[in-house]
């Protein structure tokens, strides 16, 4: 017993005692004296086994004069005070009367050695405060390999484990799992190092952390760790609101209490080795075996092709054409002599007048059939309507407005992925540096570290749309330089039969299918809600460039210009940030976009029934009143061009309807709704112009038709794997690791890998069917053609 002067007129009465572990002290104290609890153990260098202070405070009303413990080590110092008051969101105050925390395990160099510790119990109250201390020592406190290890934590009982690298694993896979939802936990890795932030308040200041629910995974490398050695640390929230659940009401007083009941969650954890660097280099192989396979079978098929060519009789009067020049449908209807080659000869064909009228004109204008011929007001409102009539425009011309598009689509790929590149490379900084694991929605039980990269795995999968974006774009090559000396030589052919053929847009679709894979594997650095567009804008592009590429094979003529068609996606990609940013939940804005989407979807099917012959100006309510009148009221005719009003019938029957979906169930995923909207479309487009080749009499060439029903079946698949749905940004970072699964192939790539792979080959052989490449330019029956003349228009 010591006596101490603090002021001259009072003295403090502090008390030492030795104390022992797992003995429970029952004590009380107050201002006037202070007890010193002196402990010591024996640590060995070979084995590490945790000490845990436990503190029950028995008094009623400690709040307003708590007891404060101090824990003084050797090259450590504990603090905290009972009842342990922990802070939550606007400041509610949730008081703790048992608390339990774990001492920090100083390393020791010696074989074994002593240590001594004291803990120090004082308070600032009067009134005797009654009190249970009790140490005790952990001897499950060093995790081992593939060994599950179950406890129970609390807010006030944190947890912490040590676990210590074995010869030979460089990386390993911290798995938490708990039967319970909530309450909300938190785990963290950190390294051993004193003091360990094992409260609420504190677990985020050090080392890598992420909240969880009922699971959460983390990667550690040995090389972050110079101990060869981490804790893990398992905290649990005093409110679940950081893990998608409810939050509690305000308290009725700003400093009053409130009670957080029971909130003990029971983990269990075990620490896994994680792939070995051969699994890293079969996971490359295996991905570019997959890719290069397909410019393997693609220079195969061109070098059958071009024997068969070779190979192939010659018809008389006909010259010889390239197998992949004018399409892969092919009509039995025809005879030779019924050929483009005495429709109109070479100088018919350059002598034809480029001067097209831009509006109507009267009747009494017109002098010769030939002036008729030539103006689009008559031409473009023919009921039946060929190739040749929307192919009249100069070829150069044309060409070169269709190179805009693959002009334009380099200029925004380059200026949309560079600062794309910079602002992932920040994020990934952010995550390494801050160790904020709740920032990335990875699939964490399959998230495979590359250098500063964390889910490398799914960064490469999307290898396949870069590399089969580059094949396609060489096939587009090859066709093209063929078709341009078939021009120089004055093919006959080549000028006048099959499908105009412009490549711009080829060009502008491979470059977008590359682009998606650099954009994609830009989001998959670190996937979240505010760059998601960053996946799916190009997705956009795809969808829309096909769209594009369908109806200019068939009405090159009138297809929008590059400017205006990147103009409208551009306005589509804004939607889809704002969407991201407002639409969640936002009534007012699903309003203004159905409203929208309504209005373009009518626009634009007046403009397709009309050719473009209209005009969207002052007048046109009156023409509108005008037609229902003469064509619905006066006398009942119905449309002039059926089958595109059966087309654009079911298109604003789809797009209504999508509208209507959108504006009743405001889904959260407005990027993924949008993208919906647009790959609809382009399949039920899709699907009119294959009815419409079979229906107007031509005949799907065997190739194709494997090709088709390969690309179907691959989408399929890929569909199928990705409606897995591995994590969702929709959902907190806590949820989304619910969803999380183990890797499926080569213990590498997961579903969403998977999604990457089949979703590029399905995309390339979309690319294919829209291009015709399988083209096989002779009727196995007739040997016949098919000239423009007699193609008809989708």
């Amino acid at each position: 017993m010591l006596l101490l002067s603090s002021d001259g007129s009072k003295t403090k009465t502090v008390v030492q005692k030795d104390a022992e572990f797992d003995v429970t002290y029952n004590d009380t104290v107050t201002s006037d004296n202070q007890t010193i609890y002196a402990f010591n153990h024996t640590v060995s260098r070979n084995k590490t086994e945790g000490v845990r202070v436990t503190v029950d405070v028995l008094s009623e009303g400690a709040e307003s004069s708590p007891i404060l413990f101090v824990v003084r080590q050797k090259q450590a110092v504990l603090s905290f005070q009972v009842p342990l008051i922990l802070r939550g969101l606007y400041q509610r105050k949730y008081p703790y009367a048992h608390v339990g925390r774990t001492l920090c395990q100083p390393p020791t160099r010696s074989l074994t050695e002593t240590q001594y510790f004291f803990v120090d119990v004082s308070t600032l109250s009067s009134l005797g405060t009654h009190y249970q201390l009790r140490i005790s020592r952990v001897d499950s406190f060093t995790l081992h390999t593939d060994k599950k290890f179950s406890f129970t934590a609390s807010p006030s009982q944190p947890q912490y484990f040590k676990y210590v690298f074995p010869d030979g694993v460089d990386t390993v896979i911290v798995k938490v799992n708990s039967e319970m939802t909530f309450p909300c936990s938190v785990m963290s890795i950190q390294d051993i190092q004193c003091p360990v932030y094992d409260l609420d308040n504190n677990v985020a200041f050090i080392g890598m952390y992420q909240t969880m629910t009922k699971t959460a995974a983390i990667t550690v490398q040995r090389k972050d760790f110079p101990s060869n050695s981490f804790y893990v640390v398992v905290v649990v929230k005093t409110e679940d609101e950081a893990c998608g659940g409810p939050l509690r009401f305000y308290p009725l007083r700003p400093d009053e209490l409130i009670d957080a009941g029971n909130r003990s969650k029971t983990l269990d954890v075990v620490v896994s080795p994680a792939i070995s660097s051969d699994v890293y280099v079969m996971g490359m192989l295996f991905c570019l075996g997959i890719f290069l396979s397909f410019y393997l079978l693609t220079f195969l098929v061109a070098c059958v092709e071009n024997k068969r060519s070779v190979d192939r009789p010659t018809v008389p009067g006909v010259t010889p054409v390239s197998p992949y020049e004018y399409g892969s449908f092919v009509t039995n209807k025809l005879t030779v002599s019924s050929l483009c080659l005495s429709e109109r000869s070479l100088e018919s064909v350059a002598g034809r007048s480029r001067q097209e009228s831009l509006s109507s004109i009267e009747e009494d204008d017109y002098d010769t059939l030939a002036d008729i011929d030539s103006d689009k007001n008559i031409v473009r409102t023919k009921k039946y309507l060929c190739v040749s009539d929307l192919a009249r425009k100069d070829k150069r011309v044309l060409s070169k407005k269709y190179q805009i598009y693959f002009w334009n689509i380099a200029t925004i790929g380059v200026f949309y992925a560079l600062p794309v590149i910079q602002l992932v490379i920040t994020y990934q900084t952010v995550v390494n540096v801050t160790g904020n694991q709740d920032i990335c929605y990875y699939n964490f039980l399959c998230a495979h570290p590359l250098g500063n990269l964390s889910a490398f795995n799914n960064i490469l999968s999307n290898l396949g749309y870069v590399m089969l974006g580059l094949l396609f774009l060489l096939i587009v090559l090859q066709r093209d330089v063929i078709h341009s000396r078939a021009l120089d030589r004055n093919d006959l052919n080549a000028l006048e039969c099959g499908i105009p053929k412009h490549f711009g847009l080829f060009y502008a679709m491979g470059t977008a299918l590359m682009m998606e894979g650099l954009l994609s594997a830009c989001y998959h650095v670190c996937p979240n809600y505010t760059n998601f567009q960053f996946d799916t804008s190009f997705m956009y592009m795809i969808a829309g460039l096909c769209v594009l590429k369908l109806y200019q094979k068939r009405h090159p003529d009138i297809n929008a210009s590059a400017y205006t068609a990147y103009a409208c996606l551009a306005a589509v990609i804004f939607f889809s940030v704002l969407g991201v940013v407002f639409g969640k939940g936002n009534m007012v804005f699903w309003i203004v976009f159905s409203v929208l989407h309504i209005l373009a979807t009518m626009l634009l099917s007046t403009q397709l029934y009309y050719m473009g012959r209209w005009r969207l100006d002052s007048g046109i309510l009156r023409r509108i009143v005008y037609v229902i009148y003469t064509d619905c009221i006066r006398q009942c005719s119905g449309p002039m061009y059926i089958d595109r009003m059966v087309l654009l019938v079911m298109g604003n029957i789809v797009n209504w309807s999508l509208a209507a979906y959108g504006l009743l169930k405001t889904p959260n995923d407005f990027a993924s709704y949008l993208l919906a909207i647009a790959i609809c479309n382009l399949l039920l487009y899709f699907a009119f112009y294959i009815i419409m080749k079979l229906r107007s009499g031509e005949r799907i060439q065997c190739m194709a038709m494997v090709c088709i029903l390969f690309t179907a079946v691959v989408w399929g698949f890929a569909l199928f794997f990705f409606f897995q749905g591995l994590s969702t940004w929709q959902k907190t970072p806590a949820e989304s690791r619910e969803h999380n699964r183990d890797c499926i192939v080569l213990s590498f790539f997961d579903d969403h890998d998977i999604w990457h792979f089949l979703s590029s080959i399905a995309m390339f052989g979309s690319f294919l069917v829209s291009e015709d490449f399988w083209r096989m330019a002779w009727c196995q029956e007739g040997q016949q053609l098919l000239s423009r003349k007699n193609i008809g228009t989708d």
